[in-house]
């Protein structure tokens, strides 16, 4: 089953009939919100409010290990990630759609694994690879939406934006992009062989790539523009 994990902006969405509502009891304790068991074309998908319904969980208070937890006891074997983050590429301004390969993680303080007693380690070095994110690729070129199958995620704290002169250290060290919430939730989506992909919207450039003030308002208008065609390629990956 696909699950789709909503970021900012994603707390519910048209395309999805939502036909019962989980409450998972996890060994990590609560979900960011119920689990919405339901269907697009007839086929079932999950959803999940990565921050809740009301967007009231920052990203380094999200209960990452629950959420995956539970979409796996729920028998998700795919999660599409839905993220909302700051171009820093040249190519990432305001309105791309990026589907990135790589991560660099500058979080701390986060439960980063399910291992508590033992010590495991996971093949990290493709983080986004799998038959999910080909799938999403392909359905993007089939469409001609222009999405960027490329990029380097850099994975920060939060919940304040970065400054200029982080931004800048960020693109010394290769990030293309920038988020809060793609870590841990991809490695513990690895550490239970579920297929995670992330669909990065870009919302606005990177603190300090342009003379424009980051308002929440401006974000929330390109996440309401760029709806459509990410609700599109969701409907496109839960029909295969």
């Amino acid at each position: 089953m696909l699950a789709v994990i909503g970021g900012s902006g994603w707390e519910t969405w048209s395309s999805f009939q939502a036909s019962r509502d989980m409450s998972v009891d996890t060994p990590y304790g609560a979900t960011s919100a119920v689990i919405q068991l339901g269907t697009i074309n007839h086929q079932p998908v999950a959803f999940l409010s990565r921050h809740g319904p009301a967007h009231n969980l920052a990203p380094h208070q999200i209960n990452y290990r629950a959420n995956i937890w539970a979409l796996k006891a729920l028998g998700v074997t795919r999660i599409l990630a839905i993220n909302a983050v700051g171009g820093i590429h040249a190519s990432m301004g305001p309105e791309a759609l990026i589907v990135p390969d790589q991560i660099i993680d500058y979080t701390w303080g986060r439960a980063h694994s399910f291992w508590s007693d033992q010590v495991m380690h996971v093949d990290f070095s493709k983080p986004f690879e799998g038959a999910l994110r080909r799938q999403l690729v392909a359905l993007s070129q089939s469409r001609r939406l222009g999405l960027i199958d490329f990029g380097v995620y850099g994975c920060t704290q939060g919940p304040r934006l970065e400054s200029a002169a982080e931004i800048q250290r960020l693109k010394r060290d290769g990030c293309d992009l920038v988020g809060m919430t793609a870590m841990p939730e991809a490695s513990l989506a690895r550490e239970l062989n579920v297929d995670y992909a992330s669909l990065c919207i870009s919302v606005n450039w990177a603190a300090g790539l342009s003379e424009q003030c980051i308002t929440m308002d401006a974000i929330f208008a390109i996440l309401n523009e760029t709806r459509p065609m990410v609700q599109g390629l969701i409907e496109g990956l839960a029909a295969d």
